[in-house]
């Protein structure tokens, strides 16, 4: 463990993407075939969470494991399918601050609900893979967020104290997920602003040069 090393742990989907009509299409695709339909509102109000807890709350808490899991499968080979071929973009300040802190010696991670396979390929799509010493997944927890087990699985990835680490999320989950996990928080827009981060920008370029060093001086 390297006590006085400082790091960032990025929420990916909200924060430094946005993907979201892209897991709605393959959502959509995934359920039509079982006679089921998906509205945008049900969707946004699970957007981030583990697809178990999805889709419990969708269809009901008694569904097949492997139901749940078949349906999980062909909505997360579709929604990859849909980034290699249609591409991804940055949310405003993303690339910056990715390349300034990984230039400024700031071992980063990925702590992220969704499965690694969809990580990997986003990351490959705009690339990024040089950026990040680890990756934490929703395949790595048992717990999905508030609990702060993915942020606590990133540190120790990267062999740093959790005080000494800022997560950077744009869900109200994600950010309470901090708070239990002894982390300093950035939130990036209205909903992670509502759980009160210690700091709140609209968007990643609205962040001050010093922001990352501030919060740990």
């Amino acid at each position: 463990m390297n006590a006085s090393a400082r790091a960032i742990l990025w929420d990916m989907d909200g924060t430094l993407i946005d993907s979201a009509d892209y897991h709605f299409e393959s959502w959509v695709d995934a359920l039509r075939p079982e006679g089921l339909s998906l509205t945008r509102a049900q969707f946004l109000s699970t957007f981030g969470w583990k697809n178990d807890r999805i889709l419990r709350r969708w269809i009901g808490p008694d569904i097949d494991p492997e139901w749940i899991a078949r349906i999980a499968d062909n909505k997360e080979r579709d929604y990859r399918h849909l980034v290699r071929t249609r591409g991804l973009q940055p949310l405003p300040g993303a690339d910056h601050w990715l390349r300034e802190r990984h230039e400024a010696g700031w071992p980063q991670a990925i702590a992220s609900s969704a499965p690694r396979a969809n990580i990997e390929v986003a990351l490959d799509v705009l690339g990024w893979d040089g950026y990040f010493g680890a990756i934490a997944s929703g395949d790595d927890v048992r717990a999905g967020k508030p609990d702060p087990e993915i942020f606590l699985v990133a540190a120790s990835r990267l062999g740093v104290p959790v005080h000494r680490c800022i997560v950077v999320e744009d869900a109200a989950a994600g950010v309470e997920a901090a708070r239990r996990g002894g982390m300093r928080c950035i939130g990036v827009g209205p909903a992670a602003a509502e759980a009160g981060p210690d700091l709140t920008v609209p968007s990643l370029d609205r962040l001050s040069a010093d922001a990352f060093d501030r919060l740990l001086a």
